[in-house]
């Protein structure tokens, strides 16, 4: 009996454990060309999805650790989902409203490592202003 409740014990604390690491952020489309999250800050096994509340957007990764992990670009319109399992910093847009500023950042596990080579990322003078400011946004928190 006594290792009976031990088990039970154990196996109900691995149940609970698994239940409150991952979490999921929702992120819009807007209707002003822009994500309803510009900088999301998650733990290493959280999803984040893209919901189409707005027409003519998707989510295309620029850089990030693990490029190669990522799924390709979104299709306009649609749901998108991740489960970030590699921490650093991802940089992504919306296809057709990168150059207009149209960026997001995901911070997984707080790691910053990779900052360097995001700040390198080839954009276009407007993005690379809204870049700098959710970088020093994503320091900040």
């Amino acid at each position: 009996m006594h290792y009976l409740l031990s088990f039970f014990s154990i196996f109900t604390l691995l149940i609970n454990t698994n239940l409150a690491a991952a979490g999921t952020i929702q992120i819009n489309f807007t209707e002003y060309d822009s994500y309803s999250i510009e900088v999301a800050h998650i733990d290493i096994g959280d999803t984040i999805e893209w919901l189409p509340k707005s027409k003519g957007h998707n989510v295309e990764f620029l850089a990030g650790p693990k490029m190669d992990a990522l799924p390709a670009k979104s299709e306009i319109d649609a749901f998108h989902s991740v489960v970030f399992e590699v921490p650093g910093i991802y940089l992504y847009q919306c296809t057709p409203h990168g150059n207009m500023g149209m960026l997001g950042l995901v911070v997984v596990g707080n790691d910053f490592h990779n900052l360097e080579d995001i700040k390198k990322t080839q954009l276009s003078r407007v993005a690379t202003s809204v870049m700098n400011r959710l970088v020093k946004t994503a320091k900040l928190n």
